[in-house]
């Protein structure tokens, strides 16, 4: 066989690959879309629920931290400073 022969044989290969690897996917997406439409024909329909009155959240009123609580925040913050430099 010369050179130009494998070449062609290659390319074939090739094209011969890409296109069942095509076809495949486009069987997949088919069945798959079949399926999505046989599950939404079949699925039973789900009740909407009656209007629900949101209720806001009151936000809780801020509390100061205690004395002891920021301490220990500044000196974490001071340590941390201080590894790094």
């Amino acid at each position: 066989m010369t050179s130009g022969q494998l070449l062609m044989e290659g390319v074939e290969l090739m094209l011969f690959g890409m296109g069942f690897v095509f076809a495949f996917l486009v069987l997949l997406i088919g069945a798959i879309r079949v399926m999505s439409w046989l599950i939404t024909l079949l699925a039973p329909a789900v009740p909407q629920p009656a209007a629900v009155r949101t209720v806001r959240a009151q936000p809780a009123p801020a509390q100061q931290p205690d004395a002891e609580l920021l301490a220990a925040i500044q000196a974490a913050i001071h340590q941390h400073r201080a590894r790094r430099g």
